[in-house]
């Protein structure tokens, strides 16, 4: 069944939907730049997630808030360039959806139309299905966001497990049914007790990704920095880093200084 899935030339949201029945879990991490994303690619991840993420990990802000839709589109477009096979997912950034539908409608069309993602992903339930809707009107496959939705970070006031307390676990499930029922492909949850998200995951048809939210659900996201060791303060629970390349990076970078310094380099060999 993994060579089967391994083999699809570009992955589709038809294709997630058929690893959901298979009960084959889907591999997703985040990229921002042409040449991450073609290692990433080539790596066979099932998904591309353009994170608004970039706001932290590459432009060095504390929150995902002061990402621009121009921003996102140029990650995009950057990321697309590099993918063969992925899907690619791109986050609308905060501001160009919420509490306006026609505004979540045009900034969709204008990553789709000036990056070539293959869809978009929009935090929250209930108050973003106007968005929703008029998102899939113009045929723009849609992944929603529940749980710890980061754009909300100053209501939420801080990045603990959101959903453990009886009324917002109730209110998550209403979301992701209404989420499912509006036409969203795919839902990540973020954050939230590993035994709601496996009952959310089994209450939906459509495919459940999670981050920090168990093995019960259908698929896994990591942001990329995060997991080959490039960021080195972010140690959450749900993190396993797949390499350390906070100290390959800094080792080579050192060790190329001080070549240069002794004269080591360029060598005889290493000149014309």
């Amino acid at each position: 069944m993994t060579a089967r899935i391994t083999e699809i030339k570009r992955v589709t949201t038809h294709t997630l939907q058929e690893m959901k029945q298979q009960g084959l879990p889907i591999a997703m991490l985040t990229a921002y730049d042409y040449s991450l994303a073609r290692l990433v690619d080539a790596a066979g991840v099932d998904v591309i997630l353009v994170g608004d993420s970039a706001s932290n990990v590459m432009a060095g802000h504390e929150t995902t808030l002061p990402i621009t839709l121009d921003q996102m589109i140029y990650h995009a477009s950057s990321v697309v360039r590099g993918v063969a096979r992925a899907l690619v997912v791109v986050d609308m950034p905060f501001g160009t959806y919420q509490g306006n539908s026609k505004e979540a409608l045009a900034s969709a069309i204008r990553i789709m139309k000036e990056s070539g993602g293959h869809a978009v992903k929009m935090e929250g339930g209930e108050e973003v299905l106007d968005g929703v809707g008029r998102i899939l009107t113009a045929g723009i496959p849609v992944m929603g966001h529940l749980g710890l939705t980061p754009q909300s970070i100053y209501k939420f006031g801080t990045y603990v497990v959101r959903a453990k307390e009886e009324e917002e676990a109730a209110r998550l499930k209403r979301d992701a049914l209404l989420l499912e029922e509006a036409g969203c492909f795919a839902l990540v949850l973020e954050k939230i007790p590993a035994a709601l998200a496996q009952e959310v995951a089994r209450s939906v048809r459509i495919p459940v990704i999670g981050i920090g939210a168990g093995s019960g659900v259908d698929g896994q996201v990591l942001v990329l920095h995060d997991m080959l060791g490039i960021n080195q303060e972010f140690n959450p629970r749900f993190l396993r880093r797949y390499a350390d390349l906070h100290g390959t990076i800094t080792g080579a970078v050192e060790g190329y200084v001080r070549d240069v310094r002794s004269r080591d380099f360029p060598n005889a060999k290493e000149q014309y």
